[in-house]
C-alpha cells in the first residue's frame, strides 16, 4: 500500500542540516540519504514502512512524501497510522520546533545574538519516533559517535525487520523486548547498555512505561518515569526529549560537546563544569533546546 502526502516548508529551510543528521552512518541499513531524497525504514504499530521524502530544490517550499506500507490486506490506511507517518516525516525533516522565538529572544544577547545571526534558519532535526530517540540516546551514552553509530546498526539488524524494498525498519519496543542481553553483548554492546535497552523496551512493550506525550501524560511525567528506569539518567532523558519529542526547553548541560562549544563562545581556556553550564543555559529558558542546537552547530562551523 502507498500513502502520499506533502509538507510545507518555512522560508530559509536548511536542507543541509537534515542531510547531515540522517546521513551520519555511511553504511546505514535503515536510511538512504542523497541530496534529492531521504528514505527511512521503520516499524509503526507493528507494520514495516519505508517513508520517502523528496527534498526541495531551488525555491520549492514543499516536500513530497510517500510511504510504502506492508499492509496488503487493508483497504484503507488506519487513521492512527496515517497520523504517525506524518508525525514521523515532520520529525525527520526538523519541522517540530519553530526557531523564531529563540531568534527573537537572543537578538540583543551579547553571546548568542551574533552566533544565531551566523547560523540563520537552524532547526532541530529529530529521530522518526520517541522510541527511536530514546534507544539511540541509550546506545550513544558515554561512548564516541562512531562507535555509537556502529552499535545502532547492529541493534537494527538484531531487532528490526527488513522491508520488501530492502531497507531495514527501525524496531519498536515489542521487537527489542524479545532480545536477550547476549544477543547484544556478543556484538560489542556492554552488558549494562544491553540490559538497559532491553529493560526499557520491556517496560514500554508491556505498557508499564508510557512514553507517548498526551495531555494526561505530559513531558514532566514522562521524564519522571524515565529517570526511574535503571540505567537511564538526566543526559539520556534530555537528549531524547530533544531528538524524540521536539521539546523546546531541554538542558544539555551534561553534554561534553555543549560544554566545549560554550568554552569557545566564552573564550575561556577550559570547559565550564556541568553546574556552571546548567546555570548558564538556564538564562535561555524556555528555549534551551535551540541554544544547544546553536552550540553544537558552532563546533561544526569551526572545523
Amino acid at each position: 500500500m502507498k500513502h502520499a502526502f506533502s509538507l510545507a516548508l518555512p522560508a530559509g529551510y536548511r536542507v543541509q542540516d537534515v542531510l547531515a543528521f540522517h546521513g551520519r552512518d555511511a553504511e546505514s541499513v535503515a536510511e538512504q540519504v542523497s541530496p534529492e531524497m531521504i528514505r527511512k525504514g521503520m516499524l509503526l504499530d507493528g507494520v514495516p514502512v519505508v517513508l520517502s521524502a523528496a527534498l526541495p530544490r531551488g525555491r520549492t517550499r514543499t516536500v513530497a512524501c510517500e510511504a510504502d506500507i506492508e499492509l496488503p490486506r487493508a483497504r484503507k490506511l488506519p487513521p492512527a497510522l496515517a497520523g504517525k507517518l506524518e508525525a514521523a516525516a515532520r520529525n525527520i525533516l526538523g519541522l517540530h520546533i519553530d526557531p523564531a522565538p529563540f531568534v527573537a529572544f537572543t537578538r540583543e544577547d551579547a553571546l548568542f545574538g551574533p552566533l544565531v545571526a551566523r547560523q540563520p534558519g537552524l532547526r532541530i532535526v529529530q529521530s522518526a519516533t520517541a522510541f527511536e530517540a530514546l534507544t539511540w540516546a541509550i546506545i550513544g551514552q558515554q561512548i564516541n559517535l562512531s562507535f555509537a553509530i556502529a552499535l545502532r546498526r547492529t541493534f537494527i539488524l538484531q531487532a528490526g525487520r527488513q522491508h520488501r524494498e530492502g531497507l531495514w525498519c527501525y524496531p519498536e519496543a515489542s521487537d527489542v523486548a524479545r532480545l536477550s542481553a547476549e544477543d547484544l553483548t556478543t556484538r560489542k554492546f556492554s552488558r549494562a547498555k544491553a540490559e538497559t535497552l532491553i529493560r526499557f523496551a520491556q517496560l514500554v512493550a508491556t505498557g508499564e512505561l508510557d512514553i507517548e506525550e498526551r495531555e494526561d501524560n505530559p513531558i514532566p511525567e514522562i521524564c519522571r518515569k524515565l529517570l526511574a528506569v535503571k540505567g537511564i539518567g538526566p543526559w539520556t532523558v534530555n537528549y531524547a526529549l530533544l531528538r524524540g519529542y521536539g521539546y523546546a526547553d531541554c538542558s544539555l548541560h551534561g553534554d561534553v560537546a555543549i560544554r566545549a562549544a560554550l568554552q569557545r563562545l566564552l573564550g575561556e581556556e577550559s570547559k565550564p563544569d556541568m553546574a556552571r553550564t546548567e546555570a548558564f543555559l538556564l538564562r535561555y529558558a524556555p528555549h534551551r533546546t535551540m541554544a544547544a542546537a546553536h552550540l553544537w552547530a558552532s563546533l561544526a562551523s569551526a572545523q
